[in-house]
C-alpha cells in the first residue's frame, strides 16, 4: 500500500502548495477572456471538487484495503503481478495523479466552451457524489470478497448482491462516473484522456478478471455473464 499513500500524500502537499498561484493565474485569465466567462470563484470551486473527489476515492481506497486486511489477514492484493499487471498499475497511477493534480494547473482557456456553464457544474458535482455513494454500495456487497488485484487464493463463493446482480464490475463502472462528473467540472482534453485511459485500464484489467474468475467459478460464472453487464446492465 506503500505506493497509493505516497502518491495521495505528494498530490496534497503538491495541491496545497501551487493553489495561491492557480488562484492569481486563473483570475487574470478571466479576466482577459470577458465579462461572460465563468467568474474566479466558480473556477476555483471546480477545481477544488475534482481534487477533493479524487483524494476522497483513492483515501477510500486505503481505508477499504485496511479494513479487508483486518478480515482476511492479509493485504487484499494490492502489489502488480506479472508484466502486464505492471504496466496496468502505470496507467491506473496516471488516472490517480491526473485526477488529482490537473485542477492546480487547469483554468479556463482550456475548457470546452459548450461545457462551461452552471448546468455542467451542476451535473458534475451530482455524478461524482452518486458515483461515490454507489461505490461505497459496491463496497458493502463484496464485503471481505473485496479486491484490487487478481487473487489466486480468493473467496469460494461468487458475488453477485447489491450492483453485482446486473454489473460484473460496477466499482469500475461508478470511477467512470466520477470521472465524468470530473469532467463535467473541468471539461478540458487532459479530463477526457484521463476518463479514456481509465476506460482502457478498466477494459483489459476485468478481461482478465472474468478469465481468471471463469476458472474459478466455471459455469456459474458463465451463466452469470450471460445476465449481467460488464460495465452497464444487459438490455
Amino acid at each position: 500500500m506503500r505506493s497509493p499513500i505516497f502518491l495521495i500524500t505528494i498530490a496534497i502537499v503538491f495541491f496545497i502548495v501551487s493553489l495561491g498561484s492557480g488562484a492569481v493565474a486563473a483570475e487574470s485569465s478571466l479576466s482577459a477572456v470577458g465579462p461572460e466567462s465563468i467568474s474566479p470563484g466558480e473556477l476555483m470551486l471546480r477545481r477544488l471538487l475534482v481534487s477533493a473527489s479524487g483524494l476522497i476515492y483513492w483515501g477510500g481506497v486505503i481505508v477499504q484495503a485496511r479494513r479487508v486486511r483486518k478480515k482476511i489477514g492479509r493485504i487484499p492484493n494490492l502489489k502488480p503481478k506479472g508484466r502486464k499487471e505492471r504496466v496496468l498499475w502505470v496507467g491506473w497511477m496516471i488516472v490517480v495523479f491526473g485526477w488529482i493534480v490537473q485542477p492546480v494547473f487547469v483554468n479556463e482557456t482550456a475548457f470546452v466552451p459548450a461545457l462551461a456553464h452552471r448546468a455542467a457544474l451542476i451535473s458534475g458535482v451530482a455524478l461524482i457524489v452518486l458515483g461515490y455513494l454507489a461505490t461505497l454500495w459496491c463496497y458493502a456487497a463484496m464485503g471481505a470478497a473485496w479486491r484490487i488485484g487478481i487473487d489466486t487464493g480468493g473467496t469460494s463463493s461468487l458475488v453477485q448482491a447489491g450492483p453485482y446482480r446486473l454489473i460484473r464490475h460496477p466499482i469500475y463502472s461508478f470511477q467512470m462516473v466520477m470521472l465524468v462528473g470530473a469532467a463535467l467540472l473541468l471539461p478540458t482534453l487532459a479530463s477526457l484522456m484521463i476518463l479514456a485511459l481509465h476506460f482502457i485500464c478498466a477494459s483489459i484489467k476485468s478481461g482478465d478478471e472474468e478469465v481468471h474468475l471463469t476458472k474459478v467459478f466455471g459455469g456459474e460464472y458463465r451463466e452469470y455473464m450471460t445476465r449481467s453487464g460488464r460495465f452497464f446492465p444487459r438490455i
